[in-house]
């Protein structure tokens, strides 16, 4: 497995170093500190550049989707007629 560091992962989310670390010390992006380094896994890049999900947020999206289907599902089919 390999990792990146805080600023290497700022810069490939247009973001400052400021703001990862405020995620990284919330858990919204998991990292291992390494000496005096924070090193974060190419599967938590991927989730924190949203190229892969996670599994919360696959389950957030399957109850919205069933959501919308019980409110809107009729007017849905009608909308797939057109």
């Amino acid at each position: 497995m390999s990792y990146i560091t805080i600023p290497q992962l700022a810069k490939m989310l247009g973001v400052s170093r400021v703001t990862v670390y405020r995620k990284v010390k919330s858990g919204e992006i998991a990292a291992t500190k390494a000496g005096h380094t924070y090193i974060i896994s190419n599967e938590e890049m991927s989730k924190a550049l949203g190229s892969e999900l996670s599994e919360s947020a696959k389950a957030r999206i399957d109850e919205a989707v069933k959501k919308t289907v019980r409110e809107y599902g009729e007017v849905l089919k009608l909308l797939g007629k057109e």
